[in-house]
């Protein structure tokens, strides 16, 4: 893909930010404490995703739910870890390039994650866990430490 068609990413990470500042406080959480430990913002947004009525939700809420979740995937994933977004070319997508989370895990190797097949995993595995949300994708970047046998057995079971 030539330089010149590349996106913004600063301009994508800044709104993805944005994004989940704006569910941070729709939901109560104010920013200074999302912004300090992201993990705050777990115990409301589960809440409110308990009492939202899924089995009501047209393609339009589903299509929100899912970028509010991306969002907030990807922003933890950042603050927490020091991840950061990239742009990877992608043939199958329309623009020709999809966005990507980049981490390096605790093995001291990078990995690159899409945010968006996380969510769309989870999702599709009602009810939505966004503890689950978040391991699925520190699992998949290897950002925590775990036993030797317990990392290998974790990853068949998240490929099932």
């Amino acid at each position: 893909m030539p330089k010149a068609s590349r996106p913004n990413i600063q301009e994508w990470a800044e709104q993805t930010h944005q994004t989940i500042l704006g569910v941070a406080d729709m939901l109560g959480v104010p920013h200074e404490t999302y912004t300090r430990d992201p993990r705050s913002l777990v115990p409301a947004l589960q809440d409110w995703i308990y009492r939202a009525p899924l089995d009501e939700f047209g393609h339009p809420d589903w299509l929100a739910l899912h970028e509010d979740l991306l969002c907030y995937l990807a922003d933890f994933l950042i603050q927490r870890h020091g991840a950061h977004w990239q742009v990877e070319d992608d043939s199958a997508a329309a623009r020709g390039y999809r966005y990507v989370i980049e981490a390096t895990g605790v093995d001291r190797r990078t990995r690159r994650l899409d945010p968006a097949g996380i969510v769309r995993k989870e999702l599709a595995s009602l009810p939505i866990e966004i503890v689950r949300m978040l391991a699925a994708a520190e699992l998949e970047l290897h950002l925590t430490s775990q036993p030797d046998g317990e990392a290998q057995g974790a990853s068949s079971r998240a490929s099932r």
